[in-house]
């Protein structure tokens, strides 16, 4: 084997059972999945947090808890746990993410609202394409946990209400399922149908659905 084989060989952590691609994962991504920070492995463990946020369902295999302690004075996020029922990537972006928004003295509520999947995926040096969807349930959790805090706290009017927009009512299908098949890998129709079966019994929604195909790549990959 050539050295630059060699070298390249040394990069791949996986190659999927039945597929070309192989997965790469970064330093940082091994080091929070072996050292996980501000992980909780038992909830009864957590006491006196304002703000509880939580998405997904260990039944379809992937579900993220999250627990917040936010100064009410500073607006700020003191401290963050979590829990995750899920995949290696998921468990170091959400310790990623508990990281980014606790440090410097703790994330402005404003700013943690902002806070995407990629900028997650950044700060953890890459993901592989199809796995990119894991960093997106923390983000989100952070966002149920924080409005759980809104709310709590009588600050309704500060609730961000995550817009979805049916796209297939037929096949009962949102913007935010052809968002989530990309994420997952969907590179085209073809693969967001596979799995979402949107426009297959309604073509006449296929041009919106080919549009938005491209508007999430382009978000995510570039």
């Amino acid at each position: 084997m050539s050295q630059t084989k060699k070298s390249a060989a040394a990069d791949i952590d996986i190659v999927p059972k039945g597929s070309d691609e192989a997965w790469a994962y970064s330093k940082i991504i091994k080091d929070h999945f072996f050292k996980p920070r501000n992980l909780i492995l038992d909830a009864k463990d957590v006491k006196g947090y304002n703000g509880l946020g939580m998405v997904g369902s260990p039944a379809c295999g992937d579900m993220m808890k999250v627990w917040l302690w936010i100064d009410e004075k500073e607006d700020k996020i003191k401290e963050m746990k979590w829990q995750t029922f899920g995949c290696g990537s998921a468990i170091s972006a959400t310790s990623m993410l508990s990281v980014m928004a606790t440090e410097n003295g703790g994330m402005k509520l404003d700013d943690a609202l902002e806070i995407k999947a990629q900028h997650i995926t950044e700060r953890l040096g890459g993901l592989p394409v199809r796995k990119i969807h894991c960093s997106v349930l923390g983000d989100k959790a952070l966002r149920s946990a924080i409005n759980n805090y809104f709310i709590k706290s009588g600050q309704k009017d500060r609730v961000i209400k995550e817009q979805v927009r049916i796209i297939d009512k037929q096949a009962k299908v949102t913007d935010h399922d052809i968002e989530e098949a990309v994420l997952e890998g969907a590179q085209n129709l073809e693969e967001v149908q596979k799995k979402t079966k949107v426009g297959i019994g309604n073509p006449s929604v296929i041009p919106e659905v080919e549009q938005l195909i491209r508007f999430y790549t382009e978000k995510y990959f570039g």
